[in-house]
């Protein structure tokens, strides 16, 4: 659904069967999207980040290891023995660089000078902490800036082909956690910010003055200090990430508490209509999970086909399951002679790990002889059940309160085929006469079951697998309402039952609202994420509170808003100030407010502008804002030329003309954004390289949601070459790795490929190893992502080899001295590998990242 720009900010019957022989993130659909105050200027837009970061006291230009793909090649990095068993790991998020950052001392912008009631009082400037003066300006663990200056001149900051935003991961871990408080914070009672470090405060009335729009405002009292090395005392003026956590909840009949009745529960809701083979897969995805599943976490599980069946766990010996009629939604008689009834349909997993084995080899394959997507799957219908089933539990009544879980339910529902009967559903063929518009009734009532869900605190995550295909436009809106995911897998082997155990194990926050505030200089132009704007009446608001504000579908560690901003006019003040305020309701049942605050400093200078811009965070800006036009592979193709109007538009505006030539030479500070973005139009997000629009589709909506992390590898693969001994080299993502004795690891977000070179794969002994060192990288790289990737190993040569190739930029047909400037490692071959790899590659039309990028009319940037 898409929310219009605004003016100005806004504020935010049942049959008992048993025994059972089986029965058989402005947001549209798919993509969501909050687009606050309007400006048309441009739909492309955004900025960039170089590695690990750091900042020198004079300019703030980062000066860390150079990024690996345009450089020397360093040191292989070492990585855990290839020899241990490779056990895949069940946890929960992507984990992203921690460059935590924030510039020292504190002051006012130089425009807008303190007035003070009494004439007589001091504002005291904070003292820089140990964390602003060991960290680069501009960063903290949940938010990166694609620059950490700011252009003063609207102009020039404004240009849309680069643009200025920033990443916010709201549920983001960090390392070190943040400083957390156990009282309410101190808000500005103008705009609603809160107190900070850069906050100025008079320290013999404890008055402190809003850094967002000046107003000076009361502490009653606490902020009254003897000296202002005293207020370090207090974490929120002296740490820019701060928690303030309150565990009283303001829910009626709510009784916090954290045993095993109140975890939020999983609800597993399962096709029944799979042949034997898939099936088997399912069976064994399915043991694993509940192998898996901690003790306390209370679980149920469905069937659906023409009925849902709901398993009941009070039968210790059989699967027993109550079954309703799958055709219509259940009335609120058929749901309440269930819920209450005698049946136990959610249960701690150390009470039935025994009832849920028995259940999963109890599913026998669909029988009859009829087409996989002509069969009869009332998947509408069995999420209504589940829900109702996750709202409705009397067996957790206890003296007459009902206990009600913390954080987000979720139900995983487990997909072989479309939604073909019941509620929601869509006819069996496309070619069926009335398919458009049962389609669009389809998405519609999908979407509001998603947003009734969301309104319950509950999940939905569809994780589908097989060859029939699942109508993906009509599933996605369900589970983008609800804020899950939808997933596609080849079948229900392993990649599907890792992300079984991952999603039922991602900690979900509920109730969250991000609000965004920044100096009056700034202005937020687009919020790309799984949010969709706050109505005014579900948060508190203040008097002139020009917030953005957001409401998040679900608090997730993977997950991420890209937000973009413009200069409103030139900026005369020496800093901009940025707070990003998060409040939600944990897996513990404690209301937390998480406030970032952030200070870049502004110049006139565009080479120290372009110094600080962070590559990598402005080529995922800009992705996301692309990404939501391509939502159709026409709208793709007409993406990738926006790429390239946007490098040339970047070239003219910033670059430097070449002396007799109509061509630019691409900024250097920059240098690395143009092979991101080159990445990004072949690839499979924009490119032809994924086959299908639903996949296309599926790829597109994980991405716009997607952390930064996964984003960024979902653009530019990451290339690491098996070395012996067990180490790793990590090389650009060049067809020039393709060397035949040896095994390369491509991990490309959703996707890890192994590649081992023919030479290599004929010594039985070297390749087995390389392999096994390879796959057990692979895992290592992908242990905490979700959705977890599927990785697949191939020879030279073969098939499959395709994926691997049409990731990698063809450099080979680059002349040898620029190949060598851009892949060094090739110096170390010798003459006769060289003519040996320079032999192996087939000729085709694509072009390299220098044809590309000359044919742009600029001159590609130098290697690092």
């Amino acid at each position: 659904m898409a929310t219009p720009p605004q003016a100005s900010p806004g504020e935010p019957n049942t049959d008992k069967k048993s025994p059972m022989t089986p029965a058989p993130p402005t947001i549209s659909p798919g993509a969501p999207r909050f687009t606050p105050p309007n400006l048309q200027q441009d739909q492309i837009a955004s900025p960039s980040i170089k590695n690990p970061i750091m900042l020198s006291p004079e300019n703030g230009v980062k000066t860390g290891s150079p990024v690996p793909h345009l450089s020397t090649p360093p040191g292989p990095p070492v990585f855990t023995s290839p020899v241990r068993p490779a056990a895949v790991p069940f946890r929960t998020s992507p984990a992203t660089p921690q460059p935590v950052a924030f510039s020292s001392g504190s002051s006012l912008p130089t425009s807008s000078p303190p007035h003070f009631p009494n004439g007589s009082a001091e504002l005291q400037q904070q003292p820089p902490s140990a964390t602003e003066e060991s960290m680069p300006a501009g960063e903290s663990p949940c938010v990166l800036f694609s620059a950490h200056k700011l252009l003063k001149h609207k102009k020039l900051a404004n240009v849309p082909s680069l643009g200025f935003g920033v990443l916010v991961s709201p549920g983001r871990e960090t390392s070190t956690g943040p400083q957390v408080i156990h009282r309410d914070p101190h808000r500005c009672h103008n705009c609603g910010a809160y107190s900070n470090l850069y906050s100025n405060i008079l320290i013999g009335s404890g008055q402190w003055q809003c850094v967002i729009c000046q107003n000076l405002n009361g502490s009653e009292g606490e902020y009254i200090a003897s000296s202002k090395e005293e207020l370090r005392n207090f974490p929120e003026l002296s740490s820019p990430l701060v928690d303030f956590i309150q565990t009283g909840n303001k829910r009626p009949s709510f009784v916090p508490v954290t045993d095993s009745r109140t975890s939020a529960p999983v609800v597993l809701v399962i096709d029944e209509c799979l042949d034997d083979a898939h099936l088997q897969h399912l069976q064994s995805s399915l043991h694993a999970f509940v192998d898996s599943v901690p003790p306390t976490t209370r679980i149920g599980i469905i069937l659906y086909g023409s009925t849902v069946s709901v398993y009941d766990f009070t039968e210790e010996s059989i699967a027993s399951a109550d079954v309703i009629s799958g055709g219509t939604s259940p009335t609120q008689e058929t749901l309440k002679g269930l819920i209450y009834g005698t049946g136990i349909y959610l249960s701690p997993m150390h009470a039935s790990k025994q009832v849920a084995h028995l259940i999963f080899s109890s599913l026998r394959p669909y029988k009859l002889n009829v087409p996989e997507v002509s069969r009869d799957r009332c998947l509408g219908t069995a999420v209504e059940v589940a829900m109702a089933i996750i709202q409705g539990p009397s067996v957790d009544m206890s003296r007459g309160v009902v206990k009600r879980p913390g954080g987000n339910s979720r139900i995983i529902v487990c997909a072989g085929g479309p939604n073909t009967y019941g509620p929601g559903f869509v006819p069996h063929s496309y070619t069926h006469p009335n398919y458009p518009h049962r389609e669009k009734t389809a998405i519609k009532w999908m979407e509001q079951l998603g947003r009734e869900a969301h309104q319950h605190n509950i999940v939905v995550d569809i994780l589908c697998a097989g060859t029939c295909p699942v109508r993906v436009p009509v599933l996605q809106p369900l589970a983008n309402a609800s804020g899950g995911v939808l997933v596609l897998h080849d079948d229900f082997g392993e990649a599907f039952g890792v992300n079984l155990q991952r999603a039922s194990a991602r900690a979900a926050g509920s109730h969250g609202l991000l609000e965004i505030r920044c100096s009056d200089d700034i202005l937020v132009t687009q919020v790309v994420g799984p949010g969709e704007e706050a109505n005014i009446d579900t948060h508190e608001t203040f008097k002139n509170d020009m917030a953005v504000s957001i409401q998040m579908l679900s608090v997730e560690e993977t997950q991420c808003f890209s937000i973009s901003m413009q200069n409103k006019h030139d900026i005369k003040s020496d800093f901009v100030f940025f707070q990003f305020a998060i409040q939600y309701s944990n897996v513990y049942q404690a209301d937390i407010a998480r406030v970032i605050t952030i200070r870049l400093p502004t110049v006139d200078s565009v080479s120290a502008y372009l110094q600080s811009v962070q590559d990598e965070v402005a080529a995922v800006i800009i992705a996301k804002r692309t990404l939501l036009q391509a939502k159709s592979y026409s709208d793709a193709i007409d993406m990738q030329t926006t790429i390239d109007e946007r490098v040339k538009d970047i070239a003219s505006k910033f670059g430097s003309q070449v002396p007799k030539s109509k061509l630019y030479r691409f900024p250097k500070e920059i240098s690395l954004l143009p092979e991101l973005l080159f990445h990004l139009r072949r690839g499979p997000l924009l490119g032809s390289i994924v086959g299908h629009e639903d996949e296309r589709s599926v790829l597109r909506n994980l991405f716009l949601n997607a952390s930064f992390d996964l984003s960024l590898r979902m653009i530019a693969p990451r290339c690491l070459m098996h070395r012996e001994g067990g180490t790793f080299e990590e090389l650009p993502a060049y067809d020039l790795a393709m060397q035949s004795d040896t095994a390369v690891v491509l991990d490309h977000g959703t996707d890890v490929f192994i590649w081992l070179g023919a030479e290599l794969a004929a010594d039985e002994g070297r390749s087995a190893a390389a392999l096994a060192a390879c796959r057990t990288l692979a895992e290592e790289l992908s242990e905490l992502r979700f959705p977890a990737p599927r990785i697949l190993a191939f020879k030279e040569g073969s098939s499959q080899a395709r994926y691997f190739v049409s990731r990698l930029i063809p450099a080979h047909k680059d002349p040898p001295y620029e190949q060598e400037a851009r892949f060094p490692q090739l110096r170390t071959l010798t003459i006769e590998q060289r003519t040996k790899l320079k032999s192996s590659f087939i000729h085709f039309d694509d072009p390299s990242f220098c044809e590309w990028i000359r044919g742009l009319k600029a001159v590609p940037p130098e290697p690092i």
